[in-house]
């Protein structure tokens, strides 16, 4: 079984910018139920399926299999939940650890998360300069949430 350990924080200033280039990623959900998550993404020319289990504390089951893009953009214009999530995903190394930061579009314009993968709970990663709060434990900064709740919509 996979399992997902990832950390998730709020980005302040634009440094990060200049550390990768962006790829363009459009994702929906065919289930969002609290035991399981089911989405579908494509990242540039690259697709995914993938499934999570229900989280406990900063991890949870993930299983990703790799599909035609065809088929993924048949499944999020026909089959996923409305709206779906756009954003820009840059992946910057730093310090041993590789950091996706992304900017979300549409109605989560404005807001910008970096998550960092773990290989285990307990790894207290180094922080780039660009890094604020950790949001990690929070769930209004769940992806499949956000396509629910927009980052605009937040008071």
């Amino acid at each position: 079984m996979g399992i997902e350990i990832e950390r998730k924080f709020l980005v302040s200033g634009e440094d990060w910018k200049s550390l990768g280039t962006p790829i363009l990623y459009k994702q929906g959900y065919l289930n969002k139920s609290p035991e399981r998550t089911v989405r579908v993404r494509i990242a540039g020319e690259t697709a995914f399926l993938t499934i999570k289990g229900k989280g406990k504390g900063i991890s949870r089951p993930e299983f990703e299999y790799q599909i035609p893009v065809e088929e993924a953009d048949q499944l999020l214009n026909e089959l996923c939940l409305h709206p779906l999530i756009e954003k820009f995903r840059w992946k910057i190394p730093f310090k041993g650890f590789l950091w996706e930061v992304d900017e979300f579009l549409g109605d989560n314009k404005g807001l910008i998360l970096a998550e960092v993968e773990l290989e285990d709970a307990d790894v207290d990663p180094p922080l780039p300069n660009w890094i604020g709060k950790e949001v990690s434990h929070d769930p209004r900064y769940f992806n499949s949430n956000l396509s629910d709740h927009p980052y605009q919509e937040w008071s």
